[in-house]
């Protein structure tokens, strides 16, 4: 339900905890942590059962973690020195504040804080801010028209109303401005779409900036209609001051009704692309090839939108939809309309409620979950919980390209520090390539991982650098001195995956990290 990739090339999954026993039992011993007390398969002891893991990539090694309240349809995001902060969750973990902090131990675990969030957050979205990188903001939630920070600077920091978020909840039919759509823009300000509206807020001032036009189109975006959103890549060569936000799929009015009563009504087809920043905004529509909605949309290395898993029918929610996309679609946004959408290859693995898919090192891209059902529930059902985890594997992965990618990348900061490299500065990326490379072919990528669950991925990020210099050297080996973002603005503080791109094929990521110096 829940994944996420951590600096150490770790993936960290989880799910309900309420969902019973897990086939995974929990050491009887954790350090800092209570003995397992159950005998038995008893369901209500979640110190029994991990429903949380984390997954070595490299090595295909799992490990146990250990959730002391449910996150479920909860929020999360990476601080700027890697941990991820995680908030909200159903029941007693509704008001809970989780932090994991990766590290080359078996012992990390997560870490409960004895402080809690202001209001119960189910279904909420978080983004990391700018200002500190050690600081988000959650927005939304079931019940929850208001907004707050996590941390909290004083005892008396407090959960703020957003008339947004009131104004956009459709109380006839299940809200569907749950898990609102959130984007950093680059002037600092948050974009915030909720069911089929948008605003960009100053949240410093808690004041609205704009409001910009409706999204053509019946039907809504946002959970339980559940379509998909990203912050298209930022651009050095307009300064990265052209911000453009896509949504795509969705629900038809009334869906989720109507998967109540076993109508699977046709989810939306449409995606719309608009700026945010400047002075002109409207939305511009396109259609993908079917409709989709519960899908997950993956900027790859090359700047193209992976848009995978899903169905064509229905609504989010126990047994709400029907019709698996079985088909990932490729987005190249550089492309003229009507030529932008590639149909892949099909997977015979139905990924329906409560799937999730995110970028890796290696550019695949991990796919995993789909759990439509009340408990887990392994036979005897449509869909099925679904305990394969797959690789989509783009088509720059082709050995026919192996001698384009570049190769044995290495990163070198040029500061005294040695933790990151400060906004407005210089570093040195090392790496190898054949003798088929132009330098103007050459381009240099960053990007931020996101938390992904529910179709969001909150704080994806992705940024063309500016390569100032390239040298040739002996043996095939390149330098090259990459210019950092300007501003935490365009790019929150934290660790990035920087990727070599010769030709539009890309090299691994290695990670760096862009600090407040």
């Amino acid at each position: 339900m829940h994944m996420a990739l951590t600096h150490l090339n770790t993936v960290v999954m989880f799910d309900q905890t309420g969902f019973g026993p897990s086939s995974y039992r929990l050491r009887k011993r954790l350090r800092g942590k209570k003995r397992c007390k159950a005998t038995g398969a008893d369901l209500t002891d979640t110190s029994c059962y991990a429903h949380s893991i984390e997954y070595d990539v490299s090595s295909n090694r799992i490990r146990a973690l250990r959730l002391d309240t449910d996150p479920w349809c909860s929020s999360g995001s990476f601080l700027s020195n890697g941990t991820l902060l995680q908030t909200g969750g159903y029941r007693k973990g509704s008001r809970g504040i989780r932090y994991f902090k990766p590290c080359n131990s078996d012992w990390c675990d997560w870490r409960q804080s004895k402080r809690s969030l202001s209001v119960q957050r189910w279904y909420s979205s978080s983004q990391l801010l700018p200002e500190e990188g050690n600081r988000v903001i959650l927005v939304g939630g079931r019940r929850a028209f208001s907004y707050e920070f996590v941390p909290k600077h004083s005892s008396t920091d407090r959960s703020h109303d957003l008339p947004f978020l009131h104004r956009t909840h459709n109380r006839d039919n299940d809200e569907n401005n749950l898990y609102p759509f959130l984007h950093l823009s680059s002037d600092g300000n948050l974009f915030i779409f909720a069911n089929r509206d948008s605003i960009l807020f100053n949240y410093r001032r808690n004041r609205v900036v704009k409001t910009f036009p409706r999204i053509p189109g019946r039907g809504s975006r946002n959970y339980p209609s559940s379509g998909s959103s990203v912050i298209l890549p930022l651009e050095h060569g307009n300064g990265f001051q052209k911000v453009e936000v896509m949504l795509c799929g969705g629900s038809a009015p009334g869906a989720y009704e109507a998967a109540g009563q076993g109508k699977f009504l046709k989810g939306l087809q449409t995606c719309g692309r608009m700026v945010i920043t400047g002075n002109r905004h409207r939305w511009k529509m396109e259609k993908m090839p079917k409709p989709r909605l519960m899908h997950d949309m993956v900027i790859l290395p090359t700047g193209q939108i992976l848009i995978v898993n899903g169905a064509r029918r229905g609504a989010a929610g126990w047994n709400r939809a029907t019709g698996p996309s079985l088909r990932p679609y490729l987005y190249d946004p550089t492309k003229e309309s009507g030529t932008r959408f590639s149909i892949m290859r099909s997977t015979k693995v139905a990924r329906m409620y409560h799937s999730s898919a995110i970028l890796l090192p290696n550019g695949r891209v991990l796919v995993g979950g789909s759990n439509p059902n009340k408990v887990y529930t392994l036979a005897n059902v449509t869909y099925p919980t679904e305990l394969r985890l797959q690789e989509f594997i783009p088509h720059y992965m082709d050995r026919q390209y192996h001698n384009l990618r570049p190769q044995n990348l290495s990163v070198q900061y040029n500061s005294s520090s040695d933790s990151g490299v400060g906004y407005g500065g210089e570093f040195t990326v090392r790496f190898r390539l054949g003798r088929r490379w132009q330098s103007k072919a050459v381009e240099f990528t960053a990007y931020a991982p996101p938390f992904t669950t529910h179709s969001v991925a909150m704080n994806q990020r992705m940024l063309w650098l500016h390569g100032a210099s390239m040298v040739r050297e002996q043996g095939g080996w390149v330098r090259a001195t990459v210019e950092a973002p300007p501003s935490p603005e365009v790019a929150p503080p934290g660790y990035y995956m920087l990727t070599v791109v010769n030709g539009g094929i890309p090299s691994f990521s290695h990670w760096v990290r862009f600090i407040n110096a």
